[in-house]
C-alpha cells in the first residue's frame, strides 16, 4: 500500500474576528475564528470561534482525527464554541480507540486588568470570587454548567463523560522571563518554548501583546515538510517575528482601522472611546502584518481574523503587492498547504467544503 500523504496544510474553518454577528448583506460571510492544522488524517484545532463544529463537518474533519485543541487567548470570539465541542464530542469521539483530545491554552490571569482611563466610575468585575479563570478552570466550569445534560447522556444513554473525551490543561509560562499580566505581559526577547509534541508536529509558543488580556499566545507548528505560524490576536509584536522566523506560512490577524474610526470616532460615549483605545493598542493593521512577515522572512502570508468580518475581500487584497512573498486572503474552508518550497509540491489553496 502507498504510504500516507503527510503533506501539511491549514484549513481556515473561520476567518472573522470579533465577538459580533457580522452582517453578510454588505460583503462576504465569514464564520468565527478557527483554524485546523492537518498532517495526514490527523489534525489540530487552533481556537474555537462561532460555528466551528459545523465547519469541521463541512471540511470533512472527523472528531476521531483531532489530536489537540490550542487556544491562543481566552477572549470569547476564540472560545465561544468550546461548549458545543464538549457536548457534541460525546457522539463523535470513540474513546475506546482514541485518546482524549488535549485542550491547551492560557492559565489563570492571576490579576484583574486595569480599569480604562475613560471610566468615570470604575465598574465592578464579573464573578469577583474567581474573575480570571484559565483554560482548565473554564472547561471545568462549562462541564459543571451543562451537568444536567451530561448526566442525562452519561447515565441514561451511556455516552462517555466529556472528561473522557477531553483533557484541559494550562500552558506554563517559562520562569525567569519577567512575565506579569499587567506590568509585563509580553516580555521582550523571549525565546519560543515547546508546549506539545507528537510524531507529526512540534508546537512552540511565545507571548504576544493583546491588552488587556494576558497571557496571549502565538503558536508555531513544525512538521517534517514545513511550518505554519498563527499569530493569535496581537498588536505588532517583536516576539511574533522571532517565532515566525523562516516560517513557510504565517497566518496573521488584521483589522481595518478606517472601520474603527468610522464605527466609533464620532461618539462621545466613554464605552466607544474605550473601544477605540482597545483596537489601536491591541490589534494589527494589514500593513503592519505585512511588515512583520517581511521581517520574519515568511514565504507566504495569509491574513485572517479579519475585522470587520464582512469587508469585501478586495479591501485586503489590494495590499498584496506590498509583500515580496505570496499574499493570501483566505475564505472560510480554504485549504492552504505549507510545504516548504524546496519540496517541489504544488501549494495552491483549494476549497475543501461547500
Amino acid at each position: 500500500m502507498p504510504s500516507e500523504d503527510l503533506s501539511p496544510r491549514v484549513i481556515t474553518l473561520g476567518t472573522a474576528g470579533g465577538p459580533r454577528w457580522w452582517s453578510s448583506r454588505t460583503g462576504r460571510h465569514r464564520h468565527g475564528i478557527a483554524t485546523a492544522v492537518q498532517v495526514g488524517e490527523a489534525f489540530y484545532l487552533v481556537d474555537a470561534g462561532l460555528g466551528v463544529g459545523r465547519q469541521l463537518e463541512r471540511a470533512g474533519l472527523a472528531f476521531d482525527d483531532m489530536r489537540a485543541m490550542f487556544i491562543t487567548h481566552l477572549h470569547s470570539d476564540h472560545t465561544v464554541d468550546i461548549p458545543s465541542l464538549l457536548l457534541m464530542g460525546l457522539y463523535e469521539r470513540d474513546t475506546r480507540a482514541a485518546d482524549p483530545i488535549r485542550i491547551i491554552g492560557p492559565g489563570n490571569r492571576g490579576a484583574l486588568p486595569p480599569v480604562s482611563d475613560r471610566a468615570e466610575t470604575p465598574p465592578a468585575p464579573v464573578c469577583p470570587e474567581n474573575p480570571t479563570p484559565g483554560t482548565a478552570e473554564m472547561v471545568g466550569s462549562i462541564v459543571q454548567a451543562y451537568a444536567t445534560d451530561f448526566n442525562d447522556r452519561v447515565l441514561d444513554a451511556l455516552r462517555p463523560s466529556p472528561l473522557d473525551c477531553f483533557a484541559a490543561e494550562d500552558i506554563r509560562i517559562p520562569e525567569g522571563i519577567g512575565y506579569h499580566p499587567n506590568d509585563n505581559p509580553t516580555p521582550a526577547g523571549m525565546a519560543p518554548f515547546e508546549i506539545y509534541r507528537d510524531e507529526l508536529v512540534a508546537v512552540t509558543a511565545v507571548l504576544v501583546e493583546h491588552p488587556p488580556v494576558a497571557p496571549a499566545f502565538a503558536f508555531r507548528f513544525d512538521t517534517a515538510a514545513g511550518s505554519v505560524t498563527i499569530s493569535g490576536d496581537t498588536t505588532a509584536t517583536d516576539n511574533l517575528v522571532t517565532l515566525a522566523c523562516g516560517t513557510d506560512l504565517l497566518l496573521h490577524e488584521a483589522i481595518d482601522f478606517d472601520w474603527v474610526r468610522a464605527r466609533y470616532g464620532d461618539s462621545p460615549a466613554e464605552a466607544d472611546l474605550a473601544s477605540i483605545d482597545h483596537h489601536r493598542r491591541s490589534h494589527t493593521s494589514p500593513e503592519q502584518a505585512i511588515g512583520l512577515a517581511e521581517r520574519a522572512g515568511a514565504s507566504r502570508l495569509a491574513l485572517h481574523h479579519l475585522v470587520p468580518g464582512n469587508t469585501p475581500a478586495r479591501r485586503w487584497e489590494d495590499l498584496g503587492d506590498r509583500f515580496a512573498g505570496e499574499f493570501l486572503i483566505p475564505d472560510d474552508l480554504d485549504s492552504i498547504p505549507f510545504t516548504r518550497k524546496d519540496a517541489g509540491i504544488h501549494t495552491s489553496p483549494i476549497k475543501v467544503g461547500a
